[in-house]
Order: C-alpha cells, then sequence, then structure tokens
C-alpha cells in the first residue's frame, strides 16, 4: 500500500523557516520523482516543488524559488522542503505526492504563518 505521510508544519513567524518532510512507503522510493503541493484555504492545490527521481533535478514554482529548496534522501524513502523566509500568505495545508502517478493524497500537514 502506497502511503505519503506529511510532517513537520507549525506556527511560524513571518520571515522564519521550516522544513518539511514526507515519508514515502509501499513503493520503490528512488525510481519515482516527487513533488511538493500546497492549498490555502478556498484556494486550488498548486505544485510547489519537483524532485526527479535519478538526477534528483529540482523545479519551483516562481513564487518560491531562492527561499525553498526540495531534497531527498532515498536511503530514508524522505523528501524534504527546506522553506525559508515565510510569508503570511503561505499559510496552508502542504502535501506531497508522485507526479502524474494518481495516488491518493494524504492529510497534509499545516502552516500558519503569523506574528
Amino acid at each position: 500500500q502506497v502511503q505519503l505521510v506529511e510532517s513537520g508544519g507549525g506556527l511560524v513567524q513571518p520571515g522564519g523557516s521550516l522544513r518539511l518532510s514526507c515519508a514515502a512507503s509501499g513503493f520503490t522510493f528512488s525510481r519515482y520523482a516527487i513533488s511538493w503541493y500546497r492549498q490555502a484555504p478556498g484556494k486550488e492545490r498548486a505544485m510547489v516543488a519537483g524532485i526527479t527521481s535519478a538526477e534528483s533535478m529540482t523545479n519551483y514554482a516562481d513564487s518560491v524559488k531562492g527561499r525553498f529548496t526540495i531534497s531527498r534522501d532515498n536511503a530514508k524513502n524522505t523528501v524534504y522542503l527546506q522553506m525559508n523566509s515565510l510569508k503570511t500568505e503561505e499559510k496552508a495545508a502542504y502535501y506531497c505526492n508522485r507526479p502524474g502517478v494518481g495516488d491518493d493524497w494524504g492529510q497534509g500537514t499545516k502552516i500558519t504563518v503569523s506574528s
């Protein structure tokens, strides 16, 4: 059974940092690209960052370039999202998934950016 479990969310002040983790199981992790997505209240879910399988190439939404970094540890079946200089409008639920595969969405991890 495929599982993608997000963690690491919480409350952070504007300008602060958080690191999210996505722990995967049920499939050969190293063979798949993984992406992070977020969904703010009342808005559609959107891709934030992605990382390929073999070469670990990365891509980012324009709004997070230079502030967010996605990485993966294939030995731990985990993808990370380091988020720096967080903004209040980035309050959202963050999810990870395999792009194009059609996995069910997990419960996500919620981030609140507030002073």
